[in-house]
């Protein structure tokens, strides 16, 4: 399979408006600017279901249908690669000869038949007349010819057509069993070592839904209070953690609303919690989230900050991730500050702080299950742009904490040269400095390696693949 995009770079052709089945065509639409504007799902979606609401009616477009519609963006996108290699062998050209609007159709179709308990009918029926009302009545000739094909076997019986045989290709049989490019699945088998089952485990969880985990940030809002509502239970790890069922709505929390709780994956929490709660002698006064945007991570650091009488500084070089970052901390009960800097040419003293969070810019590899249209986008060479920035914000994190202080380094990719190939080429740079073994400060998290640095993992811990490395800076 091939590890580029099949879409092909060219402007979409107009098309009619349809006048049913918003379901259908709202999900369309999300993945026609997916295509079109490189645009993230989880950021199109929430202005598409309120639209389509407000235009339908909650008679006509109720909680279910919005549920619909979301299966159908994110499962298309998350097994777009299995789905093209079906498409592939359904039609009598090369996939980037077919218009992108088409194979948005066809792929919806086809998620809809073999990822979905949806009819065999049904769902032909319904991405023909998606076809015919959106593309033209000669393209609905097609997608209906396509999908015809694609009901002669389900999901098993295609993958032992298209995908290559385990013991001949074992990279590029789970790249299209499980639908990742064949580099990302090379990188993530390197970094998680081990025998198949665990990077089958791995891969199946990035095809998963992750759970809306709410952070209570301390002083502003308990668990005790979150836990009040319907679809709430207490999360795996973190003490400020609860985890919504599926259908919990975060929006209808009172406390996120209020900006008291916010969305946070588990695995943000743990780092921020690991590097406040890592042992530090001397001072304990001023901390700084040096890549502090969007602010979830800032916000609970400041909370933390303020219940010792400490201050944060968070600085974020993207002026409209700094105003991101200044809404999730406004009504921090302590002392804070928010500004527009670049972390690699710092405005503030070396030395000036205890505690130093350097949460840096990455591929995104850990976080697929959440942004599954990013493993499409990224490319192996993308590790070449990050890499200098990547060490040169680790420089700046060593030189901006004090001697005797912690830096903790995190990144959500578990890429070995995204982290411990940082660390490592670094630390060689600054003698001074020792890892400090952070399992310790992740009470009760099981299956954390050897140390001392840590790898968090979807299918082992339900968080996204955060890394962290903890570093005491002794001269």
């Amino acid at each position: 399979m091939s590890e580029q995009s099949r879409r092909p770079r060219r402007p979409a052709k107009p098309y009619r408006r349809p006048q049913k089945d918003p379901v259908r065509i709202l999900a369309f639409e999300a993945l026609r600017a997916v295509d079109e504007r490189d645009a993230y799902a989880n950021l199109v979606l929430p202005p598409l279901l309120r639209k389509a609401r407000e235009k339908e009616g909650p008679e006509n477009f109720d909680a279910r249908d919005a549920a619909l519609a979301t299966e159908l963006v994110y499962g298309t996108l998350r097994r777009q690669g299995t789905y093209d290699a079906v498409i592939a062998a359904c039609v009598d050209r090369p996939l980037r000869e077919v218009d992108s609007p088409v194979l948005d159709v066809l792929s919806l179709g086809v998620h809809q038949l073999l990822g979905t308990r949806i009819p065999t009918h049904a769902a032909v029926s319904a991405s023909v007349e998606l076809a015919r009302v959106v593309l033209g009545d000669g393209r609905a000739k097609f997608v209906n010819a396509v999908l015809r094909k694609v009901t002669q076997h389900d999901l098993d019986g295609w993958l032992e057509q298209v995908a290559p045989p385990y013991d001949e290709d074992p990279e590029d049989h789970l790249a299209v069993v499980h639908s990742h490019p064949r580099w990302v699945v090379s990188a993530l088998w390197d970094s998680l070592g081990g025998g198949r089952a665990g990077i089958e485990d791995l891969l199946e969880a990035d095809n998963e839904r992750p759970e809306v985990t709410l952070v209570a940030r301390p002083g502003r809002a308990t668990t005790e209070e979150l836990l009040r509502e319907e679809a709430a239970v207490p999360g795996r790890w973190s003490p400020y953690a609860v985890r919504l069922s599926e259908g919990g709505e975060p929006g209808a929390v009172e406390a996120v609303r209020e900006g008291r709780a916010g969305v946070q994956d588990e695995g943000s929490q743990l780092v921020a919690l690991a590097l406040a709660n890592a042992p530090l002698e001397g001072s304990d006064n001023t901390w700084l989230d040096g890549c502090a945007g969007p602010g979830g991570k800032a916000a609970l650091l400041a909370a933390l900050a303020a219940e010792r009488g400490a201050t944060l500084l968070a600085a974020e070089k993207q002026p409209h991730r700094a105003g991101l970052v200044a809404k999730a901390l406004a009504g921090n009960p302590g002392p804070y500050q928010v500004i527009t800097a670049d972390g690699t040419r710092p405005p503030w003293l070396p030395g000036s702080f205890d505690r130093v969070l350097m949460d840096v810019p990455c591929t995104g590899l850990g976080a697929l299950r959440r942004r599954p249209e990013a493993r499409w986008r990224r490319r192996s060479e993308d590790l070449d742009n990050f890499a200098p920035l990547q060490r040169a914000l680790l420089r700046t994190a060593l030189d901006s904490v004090r001697v005797g202080g912690i830096v903790g380094y995190a990144t959500c990719s578990p890429h070995l040269a995204e982290t411990r190939a940082v660390v490592s080429d670094i630390l060689k740079q600054h003698p001074a400095t020792e890892l400090i073994d952070a399992r310790p400060l992740l009470p009760g998290v099981p299956a954390l390696g050897d140390g001392p640095d840590v790898q968090l993992w979807p299918h082992l811990h339900g968080t996204d693949a955060m890394y962290l490395a903890l570093i005491r800076r002794t001269g």
